[in-house]
């Protein structure tokens, strides 16, 4: 038996609770990690509300929350190949499996090594962040010295966003509350703070041709008082908002195989694409960890350190 943390309903953090569980069995297609690190995201309360349905993987309650995780192979399923037993690796649990617990089964086609030299606690945060911030900018595909806007640049993803844009040699702004401004200047972006102006009058001042793209990770109203600020509509490309469609722009693109896994972690290997963790709490504060997140408190990424 191995500890968890999930939830009994879908509801508010009032459903979420502690509980015991046997080590999960590997399907066909899949791999039992012993988990080391769980990274926390925004996907894991919508989830628990029961606002994405089709990535619950039908399990019965209570279910464990989580989604992206780094750990070792304990077993495999059936039909599993490229990993091994003792293999470090990390990837999504999108069959439903959580990672905040002491075990979890991960999709094995949705799972890569680690490579030597990068630490569990970051490879643990690319499943999401990094596989995202390397979708939506080549689904962009802006030229070197092109001007993009990143929307919510404070969090995981959009940290993520900025420093990959800028190793493509963008010009890169970003726009997010006060508090997310030195984790933001620290790598190179031009920070915008829509609490203390006009977001759109400043943005415009800075850049008053339009910009080349805009990647957003707030969506609903910031989305769309953003928008009008690119040069095409196209080149709008959103993370969390399927309705930017509405405004002419695209839904962003993902790839979460193995390969993408790959070449992300050989980004943050190289330190291109190097995370910025700014939490670390144990299984046991989980609660917390998962609350900065929903709040809008995350400045970086924040995992939990299980084993």
């Amino acid at each position: 038996m191995g500890q968890a943390w999930g939830f009994g309903r879908h509801g508010g953090p009032e459903v979420q609770e502690f509980f015991e569980r046997p080590d999960p069995a590997p399907g066909r297609g899949e791999v039992l990690i012993r988990v080391d690190v769980a990274g926390v995201n925004p996907l894991d309360h919508l989830l628990r509300a029961g606002l994405v349905p089709g990535l619950d993987g039908g399990r019965p309650f209570p279910r464990v929350l989580g989604m992206e995780a780094a750990g070792t192979v304990l077993a495999l399923g059936e039909d599993v190949e490229g990993l091994e037993v003792g293999d470090a690796v990390f990837g999504f649990a999108l069959t439903g499996g959580g990672t905040y617990a002491e075990t979890t089964v991960l999709s094995a086609e949705n799972t890569a090594r680690i490579p030597a030299g990068l630490p569990a606690a970051v490879a643990a945060t690319l499943p999401v962040a990094g596989t995202t911030a390397v979708d939506a900018l080549d689904q962009l595909g802006l030229p070197a010295g092109a001007t993009i806007l990143v929307n919510g640049v404070g969090g995981g993803v959009g940290l993520a966003v900025a420093r990959l844009a800028a190793a493509r040699e963008l010009r890169v702004l970003g726009t997010g509350s006060a508090a997310k401004r030195e984790q933001a200047e620290a790598i190179g972006v031009r920070f915008v703070d829509y609490t203390a102006q006009d977001v759109v009058e400043a943005l415009r001042e800075l850049v008053p041709e339009g910009f080349d793209g805009i990647v957003d990770l707030v969506g609903g109203t910031s989305l769309r008082t953003v928008a009008p600020l690119a040069r095409e509509p196209r080149t709008v490309i959103s993370v969390g908002d399927q309705s930017v469609s509405e405004l002419g722009g695209r839904f962003v693109e993902r790839r979460l195989d193995r390969a993408n896994l790959e070449r992300s972690a050989q980004l943050a290997l190289d330190g291109v694409l190097a995370p910025v963790v700014t939490a670390v709490h144990p299984l046991s504060d989980a609660p917390a960890a998962l609350a900065t997140v929903e709040n809008g408190h995350a400045a970086g990424k924040v995992v939990i350190k299980v084993t």
